[in-house]
């Protein structure tokens, strides 16, 4: 469940807090959140089935530079993109060091 940017859907704590319907999870998870990203994030935000489903995502995934932007140029990830590496991810990579990781090891 590798999402766009190269995060792993499965092991993020919205959708894990989701997944298992854990309404202490989600009120963990938008604490922390809001405290690491200073931003308001409430507990009924944290739902998501991962940055590529079909069904619910948080709200920030679904507003996510990167991931309309992978849907526009119909590519799997941002590794396999003919403009890698972008300021936009770049900037992403910052703030979430093992996206840019994973997406190294996608283009290896």
């Amino acid at each position: 469940m590798i999402a766009y940017c190269g995060l792993n859907c499965s092991k993020c704590d919205a959708y894990l807090a989701t997944q298992q319907n854990s309404d202490s999870k989600r009120d963990e998870t938008a604490q922390k959140w809001s405290g690491l990203y200073r931003a308001e994030i409430k507990p009924e935000q944290i739902n998501c089935d991962g940055c590529k489903s079909e069904g619910r995502k948080f709200l920030h995934c679904n507003m996510c530079e990167i991931r309309r932007c992978c849907i526009s140029k119909k590519v799997e990830n941002c590794a396999v993109c003919g403009d890698y590496i972008c300021d936009t991810l770049s900037a992403f990579i910052k703030l979430a060091p093992e996206a840019g990781n994973a997406i190294e090891k996608l283009r290896s």
